[in-house]
């Protein structure tokens, strides 16, 4: 068992429909049938929606995604169209509210890989492969690919985990020409990401990207949404500790993980239980944590 330990009812506004409420998002349409997408302070871990919230950490991932996209902009085109509020939104949505094309979305989600690590270091220990593809001997937690790979996963439901699949799924389920597609953006973003984070210091070692379609006279043009390249969505390690042979320290929420794990929750992971409330002092650090991503990524202070 697991999702939210405390599920919110989602606001009503004016104007606006609600659609979904998922870990950090909720999801609105307004009158145009464009979608608003709302970054709540939620934190989610171990497929748990916690019942403690990080102040500030719905604004910083959509200040880092509005940033990131405007660097990305000339190898894929982005999903927003406005950040100004909807009339009647409460003033605490500034920020952390993006008005976005509405999409015809692919029905995986679009993993990129450049370091070993999580889900793909527990699979090339069974059988030297990541989703199938075949990796070379002597790698370790940490290690650097020889080239980056695509590793795509299934888009699971809030409470559940995500799947890796193989390319070959991915081009049952899509095309063999739209997988060939999402295999390809997804790498050249990710390349492109990776250099601009390694010139601040910073190691991206994996992300994930969700993309949609949006109709023209021409055609379908692939474009990228949701968020990217976050903490949330992204493992960014600091290169000075970069140091394979273990777990890398993180920008994310590994606070959050390694109380819940520690004896000072008396949580038991393995249990139907819900996880308890966050202390303070893991609220701050992980508040911190996130702020400080999104500083050293841009260069800019947060305010």
């Amino acid at each position: 068992m697991s999702g939210f330990v405390e599920k919110p009812e989602p606001l009503q506004v004016p104007g606006l429909v609600h659609l979904h409420t998922g870990k950090v998002r909720d999801l609105y349409q307004n009158e145009a049938g464009d979608l608003v997408m709302v970054a709540s302070d939620r934190i989610s871990a171990f497929d748990w929606v916690l019942p403690t919230e990080i102040p500030d950490k719905g604004r910083t991932l959509t200040q880092l995604s509005l940033w990131w996209f405007d660097q990305l902009a000339d190898l894929v085109p982005h999903h927003v169209l406005s950040t100004e509020l909807p009339p009647g939104a409460p003033a605490d949505w500034a920020g952390r509210t993006l008005i976005c094309k509405s999409l015809r979305m692919t029905p995986v989600e679009c993993v990129a890989r450049g370091y070993l690590t999580g889900s793909g270091l527990t699979e090339y220990k069974e059988s030297r492969t990541v989703c199938g593809l075949a990796l070379p001997e002597g790698l370790t937690d940490g290690s650097e690919l020889p080239a980056p790979i695509f590793t795509p996963a299934t888009k699971a439901a809030v409470g559940e985990h995500d799947e890796n699949v193989s390319y070959e799924e991915v081009a049952r389920q899509v095309g063999a020409e739209t997988a060939a597609q999402l295999r390809q953006t997804t790498l050249a973003v990710y390349s492109r990401a990776r250099d601009i984070a390694r010139d601040r210091g910073i190691i991206l070692a994996d992300t994930k990207f969700e993309f949609g379609f949006e109709g023209g006279v021409d055609g379908e043009t692939l474009v990228l949404a949701d968020e990217v390249l976050t903490p949330d969505s992204s493992r960014f390690w600091p290169a000075e500790q970069w140091e394979p042979g273990h777990a890398q320290p993180s920008y994310d929420k590994q606070f959050v993980r390694d109380w819940l794990t520690s004896a000072e929750s008396g949580w038991d992971r393995a249990s139907e239980q819900p996880p308890p409330a966050l202390p303070q002092h893991i609220v701050d650090a992980t508040r911190a944590k996130y702020i400080e991503a999104y500083e050293r990524l841009t260069g800019m202070s947060w305010s």
